[in-house]
C-alpha cells in the first residue's frame, strides 16, 4: 500500500485518534488539526485534538477550536488523551521538540502509531508513517492531496474547506509566496466551489484588528524599524516591557515581519519580541535570500528557505548585536 493508503488502514483500526500540532499555533497548524478532527467526526471516529499551547485570538473564529485541549494550561487531560490514544497524528512540525519539552515527553513515551503530515525540511525519523513533502505550500495542502490519492475529497464540506483554506492562506502570506504552485489555486477553486467564502477568511484574520494591536505594530514601524547600512536587511523589535504598554495579546504581532519585508529593496526582514525572559525571532525573505540556515547555524531554529523561525535566551539587545554581527556572511555573493 502506499503512504497514503496506510494512513487511512491506522485511521480505520484506530479507536482512539488525538491530533498535535506545533508550539505557537498557526494558521496552517490550526487549520490542519480542525480540518482533520471534522473529517474524522465526519467518519465517525473518537478524535481529539491537544495543542502545546492556547490559539492566538485571532484564529477564536475557526469552526470549533474551542475543543482544541492545550497542554499549557489542560496538562492533566491532555496527558490523558495522548496516553490512552491509539492513533497521534502530528501536524505541521517535523521533530517532537517542535511540542515543547513538557508535552514532548508524554508524545515519544506514547506506544500509539503516529502519523507524520508536514511540509517542513529535514523530517525526524519518529513517527510509523511519514507524509512529507517540502514543495508544498503548507500542512493544509498536503492534507488536501492525501484525501485526493485515497479518493475522499468529496468528503469536504464547507467546514472542512474553511480550516483548509485557512492553513493555506496563511502559510502562503495570501497566495504569494513562491511555494504556491498551479496546484495551490485549484485546490483554493475546489475549496471554494465546495462553499467556502474565501474573502469571509481573509477579513477575519487580517481585518480585525484591536487599537492596540494596530498602535503597536505603528510604533515598531515608526520607531523600532533598523535598516542595516550597505545590505537590503531591515529588522524590528520589541522589549517585554513594550509589549506591556500596548496590552499586548497572543497574535497581535503576527504579520509585523512580512510588513517589514515588503519595504521597497529589502530581501530580508527580522522580527525580535522579547517575552518571559526569552527572544523569539522571526525571518522572511525573498529572492535568492534564504533564512533558514542563519536561523538554525545562531538561533536554534530553521524552518523554510523564506520563512523561518528561532530562539535566544540572551538579552534582546544582545540578540540583536548577534543578529547584527553574523548576517552580512548569509549575503549572497553578487
Amino acid at each position: 500500500m502506499t503512504v497514503a493508503e496506510n494512513i487511512y488502514q491506522a485511521i480505520s483500526n484506530a479507536h482512539a485518534i488525538v491530533i498535535t500540532a506545533h508550539k505557537s499555533p498557526d494558521g496552517d497548524s490550526i487549520g490542519s488539526s480542525m480540518a482533520l478532527f471534522h473529517l474524522l467526526q465526519k467518519w465517525n471516529k473518537n478524535v481529539s485534538v491537544v495543542h502545546p499551547d492556547p490559539a492566538p485570538e485571532f484564529l477564536h473564529w475557526v469552526p470549533n477550536q474551542e475543543v482544541i485541549v492545550d497542554f499549557e494550561n489542560q496538562a492533566e487531560k491532555a496527558t490523558e488523551l495522548l496516553q490512552a490514544a491509539d492513533l497521534i497524528f502530528c501536524l505541521d512540525y517535523n521533530e517532537p521538540s517542535r511540542v515543547g519539552k513538557d508535552m514532548q515527553e508524554v508524545l515519544v513515551q506514547s506506544n500509539a502509531i503516529k502519523v507524520m503530515i508536514d511540509h517542513h525540511l529535514h523530517p525526524a525519523d519518529f513517527c510509523d508513517f511519514t507524509l512529507s513533502e517540502t514543495s508544498a505550500c503548507s500542512t493544509c495542502e498536503l492534507l488536501f492531496q492525501w484525501l485526493k490519492a485515497i479518493q475522499r475529497e468529496n468528503d469536504i464540506d464547507d467546514t472542512i474547506g474553511k480550516c483548509l483554506y485557512l492553513g493555506i492562506m496563511t502559510d502562503t502570506g495570501s497566495f504569494r509566496f513562491p511555494s504556491v504552485s498551479s496546484g495551490t489555486h485549484e485546490i483554493a477553486a475546489f475549496l471554494i466551489e465546495k462553499g467556502v467564502k474565501h474573502f469571509e477568511i481573509h477579513e477575519a484574520v487580517f481585518d480585525t484588528n484591536t487599537i492596540d494591536r494596530i498602535r503597536l505594530k505603528g510604533y515598531a514601524l515608526s520607531e523600532k524599524l533598523v535598516l542595516i547600512p550597505g545590505i537590503p536587511v531591515a529588522y524590528a523589535s520589541l522589549s517585554e516591557e513594550e509589549l506591556h504598554r500596548f496590552n499586548y495579546q497572543k497574535g497581535d504581532t503576527e504579520g509585523l515581519v512580512n510588513q517589514i519585508l515588503g519595504i521597497q529593496g529589502i530581501k530580508m526582514a527580522v522580527f525580535f519580541a522579547e517575552k518571559d525572559g526569552k527572544v523569539k525571532i522571526s525571518f522572511r525573505s525573498k529572492g535568492e535570500y534564504v533564512v533558514n540556515q542563519l536561523a538554525n547555524d545562531h538561533f536554534e531554529g530553521g524552518g523554510h528557505a523564506y520563512a523561518s523561525g528561532g530562539i535566544s535566551f540572551v538579552s534582546l539587545d544582545e540578540t540583536i548585536a548577534k543578529f547584527v554581527t553574523n548576517v552580512k556572511n548569509y549575503i549572497p555573493v553578487a
